[in-house]
């Protein structure tokens, strides 16, 4: 069972930058990839960035040149590096793992861009 903590959020202005983390604990084996998510009211769930275990890396056409997900110095760590942030990015983030049919996720951290 692997457990995830995200931290990192908050209010900032638009053009502001965030970095949100994601600590992982538990059975983390094999291969496996995280990803953030993030949720607007009223809107569903999106994939923001993923990063495998070989450090490939995909993002959702919308923050694609803005985000950077990354590996901290430990495996177990997940960044997601937020620039030139735009009011469309306020949503709850969520970081997710994946082992073939197992996933995990944390609980969320609130990003609100506003002037």
């Amino acid at each position: 069972q692997v457990q995830l903590v995200e931290s990192g959020g908050g209010s900032v202005q638009p053009g502001g930058s965030l970095r949100l983390s994601c600590a992982a604990s538990g059975s983390i084996t094999g291969l496996y990839v995280m990803a953030w998510y993030r949720q607007a009211p009223g809107k569903q769930r999106e994939l923001v960035a993923v990063i495998g275990s070989f450090g490939t890396t995909n993002y959702a056409d919308s923050v694609t040149g803005r985000f950077t997900i990354s590996r901290g110095d430990a495996a177990n760590t997940v960044y997601l590096q937020m620039n030139s942030l735009k009011p469309e990015d306020t949503a709850v983030y969520y970081c997710k793992y994946q082992r073939g049919p197992y996933d995990s996720w944390g609980q969320g951290t609130q990003v609100t861009v506003s002037s």
